[in-house]
């Protein structure tokens, strides 16, 4: 086949790529590990790295009566479209890699689909965007539950317990921002309030004054956070602050708190309201962030555990299908997975009346307000509502 790219571009970051071997299995990440979206990129290389460390301390993945060796290949995306696609061409004809975590974003998930579905690779993806999912991209899961779905049931919730009515938010300026910003000021619209303030933004930018002077010169109730990365999320805290808005502050989607308490400080995210994706009394979740910040340092990204789940059911539709190899095969095994225990707890697939593709994972979530730097669940959601 030939390669989609003549040249490739340099990459920032190349990590734990070692030689392959006849007994070695290679997971590929295709994420942000630098700039604003580096939070979730780390959750999902962390989410690799931890569930390679847990397979490989038992001797590796036995398949067929075989074991493999479990071994990471992380590229850097910069949360751009044109290396994403150099590095997924890097993974299928440099690498050998059949499996990735990621892409992260919706820009680069959208580049990377013709590659990834033409050489048969399973991705994990993060992107929101509905073109991820479909009946033509059979390769492509998503274990974060996007916007489309989250969105009714959350802000509904916090728009009846904070009475606010005119909306106002920031989004990037992308396949993301765009996709995230209908999703909410329909959402918005169907609880009763509207949007009457919305700006586009470029990823790198981190001056938003002018941007919120627009915004807050529409009197708005409530600013809404959702589409931005945990580092942008904490800087339109913080200039939201100090500019003196002191309405309520919400994020309904992607976990972004840790970032938004370290960017904005303990005072400014005080009373912020923030989808929360995992149960954090959940002893599973609490042993597996204490292993994810042991190792790598930083607060967990509550992402993560997601991209875990969907790995451990990626090995067990591997050990069922009896192959490593055929993804054709593992596909189809993993579909079959019905209540399937992982660190989130019970698990399946669903997805199909929406996007003709039963390959979003489906797992309840949350809202949660921050309370002294910490989030505090206030409601349990399913995509019905939230209660």
């Amino acid at each position: 086949m030939r390669r989609l790219l003549t040249a490739l571009l340099p990459l920032a970051c190349v990590l734990s790529a070692p030689a392959a071997s006849a007994d070695s299995l290679k997971i590929g990440v295709l994420a942000t590990l630098s700039g604003a979206g580096t939070a979730w990129g780390m959750s999902m290389q962390g989410a690799a790295e931890l569930a390679a460390e847990a397979v490989n301390a038992k001797g590796g993945l036995e398949v067929a009566g075989k074991k493999y060796k479990i071994e990471v290949v992380a590229y850097d995306d910069k949360y751009k479209a044109a290396d994403a696609l150099t590095a997924m061409n890097r993974l299928a004809f440099d690498d050998g890699v059949k499996y990735v975590v990621g892409p992260l974003g919706s820009a680069p998930a959208l580049a990377v689909l013709p590659v990834s579905t033409e050489n048969k690779m399973i991705t994990m993806t993060m992107a929101f965007t509905p073109k991820a999912l479909s009946a033509d991209f059979k390769y492509s899961f998503r274990p974060v539950i996007p916007s489309d779905v989250f969105s009714d049931p959350q802000i509904k919730w916090v728009v009846e317990k904070l009475g606010g009515k005119r909306i106002g938010g920031l989004f990037p300026n992308d396949e993301s921002g765009q996709q995230v910003g209908a999703a909410n000021e329909k959402a918005y619209e169907a609880a009763g309030a509207k949007f009457v303030a919305k700006e586009f933004f470029e990823r790198e930018r981190v001056d938003f004054v002018p941007l919120l002077t627009r915004v807050l010169a529409q009197k708005i109730d409530v600013f809404e956070l959702n589409g931005n990365s945990p580092q942008t999320a904490g800087l339109l805290v913080k200039q939201l602050r100090e500019m003196g808005f002191k309405g309520p502050i919400i994020r309904t989607g992607g976990d972004a708190t840790a970032d938004i308490v370290k960017v904005a400080g303990k005072a400014a995210a005080e009373n912020v309201y923030v989808h929360q994706p995992i149960d954090l009394a959940s002893p599973a979740i609490q042993n597996y962030t204490k292993r994810f910040e042991d190792k790598y340092k930083i607060p967990l990204n509550a992402f993560s555990p997601f991209f875990y789940a969907n790995l451990e059911m990626l090995f067990e539709a591997m050990r069922r299908a009896g192959t490593v190899t055929d993804t054709d095969k593992v596909r189809t095994a993993l579909l079959a997975l019905k209540d399937f225990d992982t660190v989130l707890g019970k698990v399946n697939w669903t997805g199909q009346a929406q996007w003709k593709s039963n390959q979003q994972l489906d797992a309840p979530f949350y809202v949660a307000v921050v309370k002294d730097g910490k989030p505090v669940v206030q409601a349990k959601c399913t995509p019905a509502k939230c209660q």
